[in-house]
């Protein structure tokens, strides 16, 4: 437990990496974990879309107005996709297979940033789901939940702070309790 509530504890966002590629080993553990990812009833309606290619990770820079720029610094990118047909929690299976990813991706000492795109815009106006799905060939029935970047850190993060632990968000029995 000591070990996960320190990864917990140093997993911060890195938005800016040294270039450097990510090996393919270390991208393999990573997707492993992704797809050992809890899943409701384990319906798996997830699926990833592994960018490398710097143009295409300059493209994908623009996908939202804000919080996707650092992605053209990215080794690659993580698009997590999901068949929205196979079931309605979709939302919370790629959520939870993206902070797995993002877990792995500490715990082998890869930096990693959620970049959001379900219901958010870029800076013409045009939903970022429309504009990733384009851009990436993402059929029709798959909606685009988040891209993780990935890559080699080129700034440590100060780690998470626990005397700024929000305890009184622990209700005991009833809400307010205790």
């Amino acid at each position: 437990m000591e070990n996960f509530l320190e990864l917990l504890k140093n997993r911060r966002s890195s938005r800016l990496f040294t270039g450097e590629p990510v090996d393919k080993d270390t991208v393999c553990n990573i997707m492993k974990a992704a797809l050992m990812s809890p899943s409701g009833h384990r319906i798996n309606p997830w699926e990833f879309i592994l960018v490398e290619d710097k143009e295409m990770l300059k493209t994908l820079s623009a996908s939202k107005e804000h919080g996707s720029a650092l992605l053209e610094g990215a080794a690659m990118a993580v698009v997590v996709i999901a068949d929205t047909a196979k079931t309605d929690v979709w939302i919370e299976d790629c959520s939870i297979a993206t902070i797995i990813m993002q877990l792995a991706a500490e715990a082998a000492g890869i930096g990693s940033c959620w970049v959001q795109i379900r219901c958010r815009y870029n800076a013409e106006g045009v939903l970022s789901e429309d504009f990733v799905r384009e851009t990436l060939g993402i059929p029709a029935g798959y909606a685009v939940q988040s891209i993780v970047a990935l890559g080699h850190k080129a700034r440590e993060a100060t780690p998470f702070d626990e005397e700024k632990m929000q305890w009184e968000k622990i209700h005991i029995g009833t809400f307010g309790g205790e």
